[in-house]
């Protein structure tokens, strides 16, 4: 937390993992304060607030390896987290509301040597589908990276199973993370990947249902990548890796990426 003054302060300790915490993800304010948080104890804990307290509401052991990545879907699709794991699967968690309950189902052998990494696709809503229900129409689709060099997209079924919508073939080595721009910019979907071989790729599409995806990389680094986030308005993104850097970059005019800042050039500079 962060007082008035702007001095922060340590609110509370989460204890319930046995290993080390890889990631944690807040849920949409939508559904009040909710946090998620994976570990190498093959656990995904799901925290929240409830009178003030931070309380574990549900724990998933569905795994047998370490779980890497964690992320929550769009909120217009409910209360749902994909979980990648170590042992080849994505598990998705699904809250039902009405029961109280959360659902479990697996994409198994998501990618043959391990998952590090997933990602949702925004929401997108079909003219087709105004009047109804918002939990009912669009299709659900993630985006995941593994050790066999591969980001691939899934989609919803429509029954709750998850089947293989297309392969982004392009990395040499290990994809170590995936993020589906939150913003669909001149009909066009975004997705970004990083790996173990130095690159960043830029993925599109401009109808889903074509599946005519065309990757490009921004540049070669000098490490191996580790992590990719898009700003809020899915302009900007944010490359960090083995370099121990963070750098931001933009697309311009012609369609080129650029990069716009560097944290570590900023941090000497101060």
């Amino acid at each position: 937390m962060v007082k008035p003054t702007g001095q922060s302060y340590l609110l509370t300790e989460l204890s319930g993992h046995d290993g080390p915490v890889w990631q944690v993800a807040w849920g949409h304010p939508k559904f009040d304060n909710i946090l998620a948080s994976c570990s190498y104890d093959k656990k995904v804990i799901i925290w929240k607030e409830i009178s003030g307290k931070w309380q574990k509401i549900y724990e998933s052991a569905q795994h047998e390896s370490s779980v890497n990545s964690i992320s929550w879907s769009p909120h217009q699709y409910g209360l749902i987290l994909a979980c990648a794991s170590t042992d080849t699967s994505i598990s998705i968690l699904t809250f039902n509301p009405k029961e109280g309950t959360w659902n479990v189902r697996k994409i198994l052998k998501a990618h043959d040597q391990g998952c590090n990494a997933v990602s949702w696709c925004p929401y997108v809503q079909d003219s087709s589908s105004i009047g109804q229900d918002e939990a009912s129409f669009g299709s659900k689709r993630i985006v995941s990276g593994g050790d066999d060099s591969l980001a691939k997209i899934w989609k919803d079924r429509g029954d709750g199973t998850w089947e293989l919508d297309h392969t982004l073939d392009g990395h040499s080595d290990w994809v170590r993370d995936v993020a589906w721009s939150p913003v669909i910019m001149q009909n066009l979907h975004t997705i970004a990947t990083c790996g173990q071989d130095k690159k960043v790729f830029i993925w599109r599409c401009s109808d889903l249902e074509q599946k005519k995806w065309v990757g490009l990389t921004i540049e070669e680094f000098d490490d191996a990548l580790w992590h990719i986030s898009w700003s809020l308005c899915g302009r900007i993104l944010a490359v960090s890796g083995g370099d121990n850097k963070i750098s931001l970059w933009r697309e311009n005019m012609q369609n080129q990426w650029i990069r716009i800042s560097d944290a570590e050039d900023e941090k000497k500079a101060d």
